[in-house]
């Protein structure tokens, strides 16, 4: 008797694609675009360098400004949990059979390990190159140490003997979501795709007239969540203006000046990443790498716009399938797991922003510190929450990890704000690339037109789920 799985099949998630393709009609990347220069320049102008503005009216001026993006961050971040889950769970059951699900989470997780690690090294490498830290005023530098020693390097670099192995166990051992609800509230999104990993195989694994009303479910969870996106993705610029004015309005336009050379690291770092994933297009992929970068322009412009991944799932699956040419049942599964796994984006970040604080104090970091780095930066972007504004949040950790000082976070907040529209850029086309390789390495049992012909089956009843051989659901 056949598996459950290779009988059942659900509606592709890109069918959701029109709620946020207008917001690429509408050319929101050039509002976003016009809107950070329009913060910059009122946040300057209100600011403390042009004295036009008492400094206790300006701060009052600068919350109000900016309370449309916090709550836009707010909401984003509240439905990149539910989203997530269900495209997952339904990733699983749209691979159609268990041995190419096997086989390509296998060849994912380790593709994803990889990459990351040489993302990382990558910012390291540029980071030491053009060292942005040494170029920095030192006022700033003095205002943000407060003559504060920070002396956990030492533990970093020499390491602990006792006690490693129960270390190492008991993050593994972390790992499982003890408590799913309490890993969702808290944004523990590596916890969260493990747990609707696990959640997935078995619910795949029953038949399929009982995992019927739970994948329904996860379909209009999947539809609400893409709604609220693309309702609240249209505040966006909205958002980006009154952040971007309020942090110039409390930092004033000499901090961005002096960061000119940071940002011109992380984007050298980030474009030397792409030209690694076009190399890897080229190479594993087996595709013309320019064709592919015209390819997916639409999923890298609405990345830039929206700040989030997560956001871009539904366009970035009809790129994939449409565009590039992949099986579905391997995009439907890659695109939601790298999401929230694959951040080569973020994790290249990492390694300049952490070269940049260690210049910036005049720490000097040995080997064994920058191979804890790439280790931090690893377990850290690797399940980030596929939302604007946590890759400066989870750059707080890396820190950490290697003994480095929090407070150098603050001058880099500013221009953050741009930087990690580009990063968004990279961790989509990073999951994209994983399309490529995993389409090309993974065998399936149908072929692309035999998959696609099921889609359209699907498509053509009108269903949500449909089980071979019985009558359409939903």
């Amino acid at each position: 008797m056949s598996h459950p799985l290779e009988r059942i099949r659900v509606r592709n998630l890109k069918s959701l694609a029109n709620e946020v393709q207008k917001l690429l009609e509408a050319r929101l990347w050039a509002q976003v675009l016009v809107a950070m220069v329009l913060g910059i320049g009122v946040g300057v102008a209100l600011g403390p360098s042009t004295g036009w503005v008492a400094e206790d009216t300006a701060s009052v001026i600068a919350e109000w400004m900016a309370l449309p993006g916090e709550l836009f961050l707010a909401v984003i971040k509240m439905i990149v949990v539910p989203l997530v889950v269900a495209s997952v769970v339904r990733g699983i059951a749209a691979s159609g059979d268990p041995g190419q699900l096997k086989s390509t989470g296998s060849k994912l997780l380790l593709y994803f390990v990889v990459t990351a690690v040489i993302a990382t090294s990558l910012g390291i490498a540029v980071g030491t190159l053009i060292r942005p830290g040494a170029y920095v005023a030192p006022e700033l530098v003095a205002g943000l140490t407060d003559g504060q020693v920070v002396d956990g390097l030492a533990a970093v670099t020499e390491g602990e003997g006792e006690g490693s192995a129960s270390a190492i166990t008991g993050a593994v051992t972390g790992l499982i979501p003890t408590n799913p609800l309490s890993a969702m509230s808290q944004g523990e999104m590596l916890q969260v795709v493990i747990f609707a990993f696990i959640f997935g195989i078995a619910l795949v694994a029953l038949e399929p007239e009982s995992s019927r009303p739970l994948l329904q479910l996860m379909g209009s969870l999947q539809e609400v969540s893409m709604k609220v996106v693309s309702f609240m993705m249209r505040f966006a610029p909205i958002a980006v203006f009154g952040l971007l004015g309020r942090t110039m309005m409390e930092t004033g336009i000499g901090v961005l000046l002096s960061l000119g050379l940071y940002a011109l690291t992380v984007i050298v770092a980030l474009t030397g990443l792409l030209v690694l994933y076009l190399f890897i297009v080229s190479v594993l992929g087996r595709r013309n790498p320019l064709r592919f970068l015209g390819h997916i322009r639409d999923a890298q412009l609405l990345a830039f716009s929206t700040g989030s991944s997560a956001a871009t799932m539904p366009v970035s699956l009809r790129v994939a399938e449409e565009k590039v040419g992949i099986r579905p049942s391997t995009s439907q599964l890659v695109i939601p797991m790298g999401a929230t796994v694959n951040m080569g984006g973020t994790a290249c970040f990492h390694g300049v922003a952490t070269l940049f604080m260690a210049q910036l104090f005049g720490i000097d970091l040995a080997t064994g510190a920058l191979l804890a780095l790439v280790a931090t930066s690893l377990g850290s972007s690797i399940g980030a929450p596929a939302s604007p504004g946590v890759g400066i949040a989870i750059l707080a950790t890396v820190l950490t990890g290697v003994g480095i000082p929090l407070a150098g976070i603050a001058l880099i907040m500013g221009i953050d704000q741009i930087l990690e529209r580009f990063r968004c850029v990279l961790n989509v086309t990073g999951d994209l690339v994983a399309c490529t390789v995993m389409d090309r390495y993974v065998k399936a049992p149908r072929t692309l037109e035999e998959e696609r012909a099921r889609q359209e089956q699907l498509e053509d009843a009108d269903a949500d789920v449909v089980v071979d051989g019985g009558p359409a659901l939903g």
